[in-house]
């Protein structure tokens, strides 16, 4: 079997065998966490567990490319530290250049010598989204720069489908994974410490 062909097969993948690539991964965690919106919740999905595999990085890459191939996709852009892998891999399995957003100061950025030309076709992706407050914040960097965003990718929607953003967006999984804000987290009443899994301090 051709690489190409290859690259094909793993797109044909269903929900419930990305799903299956998480749980071999250990990438779903149960326990009391604070997420990078701020919210608590009593899971958290890890996706830096499973994207530590190459080959399982390329499966959900080449699942999530598969909905924006016919988008002229000229860059993909993730923000770090999330989206950085998986936009490496989206960008390889689309044949364009990868970029990765970071925070300076607070505020979202492009560093590093990374360009966007006016008019360039950039599809955004990271690895969770639950409010997209980061997603938003790319899409502002691009649009700021005078690039167009063509569509919006992420591995797992923890939303249930709720997130959007105006624009073509595709998810390998969508979740319902409750969220609660802090003052009225039930897992705090029971006195359960709360921690942080995720990169970036709230």
């Amino acid at each position: 079997m051709t690489e190409k062909n290859v690259a094909a097969e793993r797109t044909l993948l269903k929900m419930e065998d990305y799903l299956d690539l998480f749980k071999k991964s250990q990438a779903l965690l149960e326990g009391h966490f604070l997420l990078t919106s701020g919210k608590h919740s009593a899971q958290y999905m890890q996706c830096a567990q499973v994207l530590q595999y190459p080959e399982r990085a390329a499966i959900l890459a080449a699942g999530l490319a598969a909905s924006f191939r016919d988008f002229e996709v000229q860059t993909v852009i993730g923000p770090a530290m999330g989206g950085i892998l998986v936009a490496h891999e989206v960008a390889k399995a689309l044949g364009v250049r990868a970029l990765f957003t970071e925070r300076e100061n607070g505020i979202m950025r492009l560093r590093r010598g990374f360009t966007l030309a006016a008019g360039e076709r950039v599809l955004v992706v990271e690895d969770v989204i639950t409010t997209g407050g980061s997603v938003r914040e790319v899409l502002a960097v691009v649009r700021e720069l005078g690039a167009v965003p063509v569509g919006v990718g992420v591995l797992v929607d923890r939303s249930g489908g709720t997130v959007e953003f105006g624009l073509p967006q595709s998810s390998l999984l969508q979740l319902e994974i409750q969220a609660y804000e802090a003052e009225k987290c039930p897992l705090c009443a029971q006195g359960i410490p709360a921690i942080k899994p995720g990169s970036r301090k709230v």
